[in-house]
This record gives structure tokens, C-alpha cells and sequence, in this order.
């Protein structure tokens, strides 16, 4: 049996106890692949996308082509349980000791009680670092799937991903920098390509978080 085969091996069994699935689609590779397995086979997906900061011109963009070419699905946007810490610590901002700190667990058990879907697809890979490898491998006896908590990719590597994206057809989404993918944050790579491509995002991040100007104003100093 194929790694394909294994995986829509799993997702079928989750299919036969619920004809409605969540899937926590970051617009990343891996979410875009897990997508494009689910879409055939459930009634209902509710995409549920985490944003940093709302609004942002070239993720809507990508929110509008995931819609058009998957017209069945729900898609909504939520803030990311990461910005609790940052809010809470005032990383950038002004800090909010009254934010109450939130795990992806959080979320995701909020999202199934709102929608009244048990099982929840995330795109995480055991290749994605120590980590992800030590916890997915505590779900393998499983299949992969803890409390309604489903990772069907868990033993794909990066080649596999890149792999059904082109016998597929799916575009490659966007990409900060060369290094491992990641969302939109405040790292470097990321507000440079903000800076370049998308200047009127960058002016937005800086409307919610004013103090992260920083970041690029330290690094074109040092250039000088």
C-alpha cells in the first residue's frame, strides 16, 4: 500500500463515523494538500484559518482562490492562539495582563463545539522537527486521530507534499524567505517580503502592532 493510499485509508474511517470534518487550513502547503484529499470525500468542511493580523491583502487573495476552487467549503478566520501571548506579554504593543492565554487545544475544542463536528484534520508532519515527531508518534497505535484530533499526513516528509501538489496541480503558496515555511510573523524574512511585495500589509501589521517598525528600521540601519 502506497503512502497515498495509507492516508485516504485513514481519513476514510474517519468519513464512516462523520460525514462533516474541520480542518485547520493555515494556506500552507500541508493544509492545501490535506484539503484537496478531504474535499471528495466529506459532505461539510469547515476551513478554519488563523490569522495574525485580520485583513491582510495577500492572504484574502489566497482565501479567494481556496473558495473558488473548493465552492463546498465554509471557510472562517479567527485569531491565532499565539497572539494571546503576544497581546498578554506586549510583544509590540501595549501589554494586556487580561488576556487569557489559549493552546491550539483551546481552539480547537472551541471550533468543534461551535460547529458540532467531532473530528478536526491538522496538516502536521513528524518530519516538521523533535517535537511534532515525539507527539505524533504517541498517536501512531491510534491512526493518528486524538480526541477527534485527526493528522493524516503524520508520515509524509516535505518530497511527498511537494509531490501531490504537482500531480495535482496545486500552486506553491507564498513564501517568506527559502527557510522552513512559516505564516506571517515577526520574524525578518517575513516583513522584508512584506516591504517588497506587499508594502500596504506591512502598514497594516504596523497599524495593530506600532512597535514592530522596529524590526526593519534596526535591519536598514545596520546596512548603512
Amino acid at each position: 500500500m502506497t503512502l497515498q493510499e495509507r492516508t485516504y485509508k485513514s481519513i476514510d474511517a474517519i468519513r464512516e463515523k462523520s460525514d462533516s470534518a474541520i480542518l485547520f487550513c493555515s494556506l500552507g502547503k500541508d493544509s492545501l494538500v490535506l484539503l484537496d484529499m478531504l474535499y471528495p470525500k466529506f459532505e461539510r468542511i469547515v476551513c478554519v484559518f488563523m490569522y495574525f493580523v485580520k485583513g491582510l491583502e495577500h492572504i484574502d487573495r489566497w482565501i479567494g482562490w481556496v473558495k473558488a476552487r473548493y465552492p463546498k467549503i465554509e471557510f472562517v478566520e479567527i485569531p491565532h492562539w499565539n497572539l494571546t501571548y503576544i497581546l498578554r506579554s506586549g510583544l509590540y504593543c501595549v501589554p494586556n495582563p487580561k488576556v487569557k492565554l489559549l493552546k491550539l487545544a483551546d481552539v480547537v475544542k472551541a471550533m468543534q463545539l461551535k460547529y458540532g463536528i467531532h473530528y478536526a484534520f491538522l496538516g502536521m508532519k513528524k518530519a516538521d522537527g523533535m517535537n511534532r515527531r515525539l507527539m505524533l508518534k504517541g498517536y501512531e497505535a491510534n491512526g493518528y486521530e486524538n480526541n477527534g484530533m485527526c493528522y493524516p499526513l503524520a508520515d509524509w516528509t516535505q518530497k511527498d507534499v511537494l509531490s501531490y501538489m504537482k500531480q495535482h496541480n496545486l500552486p506553491e503558496p507564498v513564501r517568506y524567505s527559502l527557510k522552513a515555511s512559516s505564516g506571517v510573523g515577526f520574524n525578518l524574512d517575513c516583513m522584508l517580503w512584506l516591504e517588497k511585495n506587499y508594502p500596504q500589509d506591512l502598514q497594516r501589521i504596523y497599524k495593530v502592532f506600532p512597535l514592530s517598525e522596529r524590526i526593519l528600521w534596526e535591519y536598514h540601519n545596520k546596512q548603512n
